[in-house]
Order: structure tokens, then sequence, then C-alpha cells
């Protein structure tokens, strides 16, 4: 990753020669002196699906909620295959949504629920029969159709929402944080689901989630949001392995960090006495005070009994076991660092409180920032 990535004003392009499918252009939001969204920039490729990820209160719900029309922007505009919706209401939005709470009629049967929305000339009573047996065979509930909400399962309810949102063919689905009041194993599920259907159908979707396992999972981009802002846009792998920001380095992921000051020879940092070499410093200036990350898995350990062991003298202080792997906490002199390790290598390794070992952060792993960023 090249040090000082600067961002631009319009983030992640999706890169196909042909229009993008939606369209936000200096989307602004305020709540009365609060500023929810800052002149927001995106493009969504047709069949794409996109997740805002984010901490709480970053904007990413508000800029759904804004293009569905629920909390229609104060400034910008927003257009969804070709036609701008900006001022549109809700009910004229080509879109269908997904909410945390499920949001289903409780007095109604899982059939009704999902025929709900479908009235009019366009669904004669055939039509809607049979658009409702086809997706809840889709998502997995034919035999629920004659079942009442409370009758379900949290996953079933939220295949049942999902159900209704698409029952109008829309060229849009929203979900708003549509897994985070399942438990871990059904959220993981209905996650995988939820995703394979997306294919299926070919639907554009935008999903909005603070789970980052469930972001990185099933998206085709991540747009990593923080107050009000994009961050960064890019795939799973590259909002991971090419953070664009200090934020995005510190929020995705798992990354130990520290100050240092870009030395010489060029692509060399000095953290507290301590000189690493680093390919991102090399074409920052001497002096340049900076904050540089490293992901543990990134971190390499050997034995400091080993001739050839080279690296930092580190000292084991902390030990989490998290099955696949084992976090291991290190202090190599005035630096604090993360190393995962396999729990089959532990005992090679010695790895024990106290225990001491070589550290080595390879130059080309060293992800750094220059402090102003």
């Amino acid at each position: 990753m090249s040090a000082g990535a600067t961002m631009t004003a319009t983030a992640g392009l999706s890169g196909s020669a042909s229009a993008p499918y939606l369209s936000v252009r200096d989307v602004g939001k305020q709540f009365g002196t609060f500023v929810a969204l800052q002149r927001v920039n995106l493009d969504v490729a047709l069949g794409e699906f996109v997740t805002f990820l984010g901490p709480s209160g970053c904007g990413k719900t508000t800029l759904l909620r804004a293009i569905a029309g629920l909390d229609p922007a104060n400034r910008g505009r927003i257009l969804q295959g070709g036609r701008d919706i900006t001022n549109l209401p809700p009910s004229e939005r080509d879109f269908g949504i997904v909410f945390q709470s499920y949001a289903l009629f409780p007095n109604l049967s899982v059939g009704a629920n999902v025929a709900y929305g479908l009235r009019g000339p366009a669904w004669p009573k055939q039509r809607v029969k049979d658009r409702v047996a086809e997706l809840l065979f889709i998502v997995g509930l034919a035999d629920q159709a004659t079942k009442f909400p409370a009758q379900l399962s949290g996953g079933q309810q939220q295949r049942v929402a999902l159900a209704r949102a698409l029952a109008n063919e829309p060229g849009l689905l929203l979900l708003d944080e549509p897994l985070s009041a399942l438990d871990a194993i059904v959220r993981t599920h209905l996650r995988q689901e939820i995703r394979s259907l997306q294919q299926r159908l070919g639907v554009t979707t935008i999903m909005v989630t603070h789970d980052q396992e469930e972001a990185m999972s099933v998206s085709d981009r991540v747009v990593v949001m923080n107050r009000g802002r994009i961050e960064q846009v890019g795939s799973p792998a590259e909002v991971y392995d090419q953070p664009a920001t200090q934020f995005v380095a510190s929020f995705i992921g798992h990354s130990c960090h520290f100050e240092a000051t870009v030395g010489t020879p060029p692509g060399t940092l000095s953290a507290h006495g301590v000189t690493l070499a680093a390919d991102a410093a090399r074409s920052l200036v001497y002096g340049t005070k900076v904050m540089a990350f490293i992901r543990p898995e990134h971190v390499a350990l050997t034995p400091l009994s080993l001739s050839a062991a080279t690296g930092l003298h580190a000292r084991v202080t902390g030990l989490e076991y998290l099955g696949p792997v084992c976090r291991v906490a290190l202090e190599a002199g005035p630096l604090k660092l993360l190393a995962a390790v396999a729990p089959a290598e532990m005992a090679g390794l010695g790895l024990v409180m106290g225990a001491e070992v070589a550290a080595r952060l390879p130059a080309d792993r060293l992800m750094v920032f220059p402090d102003d960023v």
C-alpha cells in the first residue's frame, strides 16, 4: 500500500464501462445542527451486493434511509436506473426493504404477509398466489404459508420479511441490519442464504451492518463509513489488505499500531528507538510523523534459541485461544504487538506467559499513514 493515500470526493466507483444502476451524488443530511452525512458520493453497479459498514453513528443507516426516501437528503441527488428519485416519496421508488425487527404483521399468515404489497391490476389473484408460493419456496418456507409469525423462529421470520421485500420484483433490495437480532449460528447461516439468493435473482442489494465478518463474507464491495463520510470503498480484500486511511486500518480486522518517524535510509521507520524497514515509507519525507499498523497474522515469530533468529526481542504478555488461532500479546521493548499463531505451533515456539521469542515485522506488511491523514 502506498503511504498517504488520498481520498477523492467520489468514492469507489464500480469500474464498469456501463452507467451505474444507483448513483449518489453529493448527498448531505442534517438533523438540526448535527451533520449525519457530508457530501457522500457513491456508484453501485447493476446486480452488485454492497455493504455499508461502520461504527454506530457513522451515517450508514442514514444513507440507506436517504436512498429509500424514508429520511430524504437535505442536499445532493440520487439516481436509480437513470431516473432521478431524489424528491420522490418512498412509495414511488423501486425498492424492497428488510428491517432488523422483521416488521411482520402478527395478525396475518406468512402467505398474507408476503402478499401484502401485491395489489392492483398488475397482480390478479392467481399471479399473487403463484408469486407467494414461488418466494416461500425460494426462502425455504413452502410448508409454512398458513402459519402466523409468532409460530416461527427468528430466522424464519426474517426469511418471511425477505420474501415480502422481494415480492414486487424490486430493482433494489435494502437490508437494514437484517441479522443483528438473531443468534450467532442462525446469523451465519442466514447471511449465506441471503447472498446465495441475491446472486440467484441478480437483484442489486445494499446492506447496512456493524458486523465486519458479515460485511466481508457476503459483499462484492464494502463501503467503510466514519463520521458521515465514506473512508474507503473496495472489495473485502482491498479494504483489509490495502486500507486507505488510519481509520480503516484500525477498524477493519485486528491490528496493532504504534507511532513512528520516517528515518534514513528511505524505507525505514524509527519507533521509540527501534528501527524497522517499511516499504510503504519509501515515498515519505525524512522526519514525517506516522502511524504504523500491522496485522497479527503478519507478525512472524521464531524461537530465540535458533542461531538464525532475527527480529525484535519480544516477551509474551498474553495468550488468547480463539479456536483456529491463538492471539499472542507481545512486548518488544516499547512496542506492543499481537501475533496470530496456529495452536499446533504454540509448543514448538515455546509460547507460554513470560516466554521470549524473536518477532519479525515484514517490511512489505507494515501499513504506514502520515499522522495528518
